[in-house]
């Protein structure tokens, strides 16, 4: 029967749903079928255990080699009041905290010789820097150096995008969010051998790209004002230094980058090898003077310092050696466990080719 058309005209067939008569459409390109056998099976598994368990052996040793010290000082005491910790006199201003610094010192030794070039980290655990609103509570634009305001920074920075200056004066908050309202503002320097002071380089502990291109100061800070928790301080005095003051402060940038995980490190400092310390980090007492102004234990927090030099494959990290030596071991004993089956339960490949309708199965 014809089919009419609107426009008079009539089709004897019907649409088909069948694909094209291509190659591809009908899945005829040309493909490798690989036959999983003992031949080609036990020997992949074999040369990846061989390969892997040198690796990991080698990548473990050089995770090994590298030298840390781990300094908690989250409960130090206080200088002027040893009866009491800072973390518990900052614990009991509550929300009041901002502005108060509690000094403590706290004393540790090195039992070797740490080499150059030798790196002070801060860590933080049970701290979510990865919280969705978190790491969104910034303005990308106002940390480049373009010119905003009020009304065009992000709307993620509230409730730290504006500040009441007074009943009648509020203005946009420099930088705005979370994540730099929260700004580590603990000041730590080390003595060595309660003698000498070791010199400590604030500069260079950023990611060059981040410094070079998602970091700029703006043609003016007019008309804006500080995070709530910076208490006096504010982004163009954070450094004497032109070249790391303002958004460009290394220790603001090290921050910014949120970390992944509840327990971070961030890069605090590089020790500065001169004198006494040229070579190395000497072996003995050490000290660590600390202006303690961050609380951690209202989110049972703990704080610490990190002393560590680094090898070709970074800072200290046993797992990916780890990870090499286990996968290397478990192929080659599944490889082992494959064999024995296979010379025990296998078939001949004559036996697999020449099959008949009689061949028992």
């Amino acid at each position: 029967m014809a089919i009419c058309t609107p426009g008079g005209q009539s089709d004897d067939k019907e649409t088909s749903k069948k694909p094209k008569d291509t190659k591809f459409k009908q899945q005829k390109l040309p493909a490798w079928q690989p036959i999983l056998t003992a031949g080609t099976v036990l020997p992949a598994f074999f040369a990846i255990g061989i390969a892997f368990i040198p690796l990991g052996i080698a990548l473990l040793v050089t995770s090994n080699g590298v030298m840390e010290k781990v300094i908690d000082y989250t409960f130090c005491y206080d200088k002027s009041d040893t009866s009491s910790t800072c973390a518990s006199k900052l614990e009991s201003l509550g929300t009041n905290v901002s502005g108060h610094v509690c000094y403590c010192e706290v004393t540790f030794t090195l039992d070797e010789d740490f080499p150059k070039d030798v790196y002070m980290y801060y860590g933080l655990s049970n701290y979510y820097q990865n919280h969705r609103r978190y790491v969104r509570s910034r303005d990308d634009n106002q940390i480049h150096g373009d010119t905003v305001s009020a009304s065009t920074l992000n709307s993620d920075c509230e409730p730290y995008r504006t500040k009441y200056i007074s009943s009648s004066d509020s203005r946009p908050i420099a930088p705005c969010g979370a994540i730099a309202n929260s700004l580590f503002n603990d000041s730590i320097a080390v003595e060595f051998s309660s003698s000498e002071n070791i010199s400590l380089i604030a500069t260079g502990i950023a990611w060059f790209s981040d410094k070079q291109d998602k970091f700029n100061n703006p043609p003016s800070w007019n008309g804006f004002t500080n995070p709530p928790n910076w208490n006096d301080k504010y982004v163009y005095n954070l450094s004497s230094e032109a070249n790391n003051n303002g958004y460009i402060n290394e220790d603001l940038i090290v921050w910014m980058r949120t970390a992944a995980l509840p327990n971070f490190r961030k890069l605090y400092r590089k020790i500065n090898h001169v004198g006494t310390f040229a070579e190395r980090l000497p072996k003995g007492n050490y000290k660590l003077m600390v202006d303690y102004a961050y609380p951690v234990t209202s989110f049972d927090g703990k704080k610490s310092i990190i002393l560590t030099n680094t090898s070709w494959l970074g800072g200290k990290n046993p797992f990916l050696g780890i990870a090499y030596i286990v996968t290397g071991c478990l192929c080659v004993l599944l490889g082992v466990v494959f064999l024995v089956i296979h010379i025990k339960y296998g078939k001949k490949a004559s036996d697999m080719i020449n099959v008949s309708s009689k061949t028992p199965f």
